[in-house]
Order: structure tokens, then sequence, then C-alpha cells
């Protein structure tokens, strides 16, 4: 899976003009928490978010009235506030780095560029998606957790063995282990009971962590 594949093209974008009471309007109307800033050529010159507008306003403990605080923050564009420190990834960078990347920086999302043109924008809203659709969440089936001994053919083994009894694996992920020999796997099935699909993994698992319908 690729980005340009889920992620969501043509983002609204603000000028750097914008004062920051503008683009809370446009983040509450649209749902969204970042805005891409472009200039007047099109061109990527920073991100806003509402972080960066909170921090913008005035503390709940200032002495300023409300009249005041928002006088001052009509003048106040997002140019000021935004960040201008971009961090991109590109339509065919893999999903999983642009998550690492989001992960690695501590944001939440990624103007997608071709070239010197953004073509599109991947948040943390569209991975969770990914997530979701990755480990079945919306399907009926008996959701099983195991560790597997760390070596050639051990998953599929479990694969086979899951074959054999007439299971239908609808979904799977691997994860670090207990240590170096061994890793988590897990994966939902359909066509078993939970009883059939623990008969048929104990002999090729180390254990069966958990075994659930779901």
């Amino acid at each position: 899976m690729l980005v340009g594949k889920r992620m969501s093209p043509n983002p609204v974008t603000v000028d750097p003009a914008t004062p920051v009471t503008d683009a809370r309007k446009i983040m509450q109307r649209e749902k969204i928490h970042r805005l891409p800033v472009v200039d007047r050529h099109g061109k990527l010159i920073g991100i806003v978010t509402e972080k960066d507008l909170l921090y913008a306003s005035p503390s709940p403990v200032s002495s300023l009235d409300i009249y005041e605080v928002s006088h001052l923050l009509s003048k106040l564009t997002v140019d000021r506030v935004m960040t201008k420190r971009l961090v991109t990834v590109t339509a065919d960078t893999p999903i999983e780095d642009a998550a690492r990347i989001m992960i690695d920086n501590n944001i939440g999302g990624v103007p997608v560029m071709k070239d010197d043109l953004m073509i599109g924008i991947i948040t943390e809203s569209d991975l969770l998606k990914i997530f979701i659709e990755l480990f079945g969440a919306r399907q009926q089936g008996i959701r099983a957790t195991i560790l597997i001994p760390e070596r050639p053919g051990a998953l599929a083994e479990v694969a086979q063995a899951i074959r054999d009894r007439g299971g239908d694996i609808i979904s799977l992920g691997t994860f670090l282990g207990e240590d170096p020999s061994n890793a988590y796997c897990t994966f939902k099935v359909q066509d078993l009971t939970k009883e059939e699909l623990a008969a048929c993994l104990a002999p090729h698992v180390e254990k069966i962590s958990d075994i659930r319908e779901t």
C-alpha cells in the first residue's frame, strides 16, 4: 500500500495572510486538524495545526478582556504561527514509512508532494482506517494471537493447518515476540469455531496468547 492510494487529494489550504481566527473557523467547518499554507504561486511554505492556533491564543488567566483578545487575534496571521520546517512524503512512499515518519517527528499528518507541487495530505486518521482494515475489525470471525518460533516456514505451517481444517484467514499481522527467538502473530479466521481453531493451532505454536469471537 502506497501513500497515493490513501491520501486525501486537494486538501484545504490557506494563504499566509489568513487571520488565525479564520483558520480556526476553517478547521472547525471542514472537521480537520491542520491546514497547509501556500503562497500566491501555490507553493507550500508551511503548515498550521490546531495546536499552533491554541498556543497563539492568550492564556485563560490573561488580563485582556474578550474584545481585546478578539482584536489581537484578528490581526495575527497564520504565517506568524505556522510550522516552516516541513516534513513531507511522496505518493509512492510506502504507507508504513509514512507512519514511521509521523511517529519519529511527533506529527499527525504530512503533505504529499510531487516535485514542488502538493498533491495531497496523509494523516493519522487515514492510518487508523488502514489499521482497522488490516485486522478485519469490521468483519466477524475468530481472532487469535499466537506466539510462534522465529524460523523460516513457521507461519506457513500455521496457515496450512488452518487451511487443512477448512478455515479462511481474512486478516493477519506479525509483531515483535517476547525475545528474538519468537514472534507474535494476530489473525482473524472465518469458517472455524473457536475450539476448532485452537485445536489446529496447538501443535504449531509456542502458545496461544488470546483467542476470541469478534
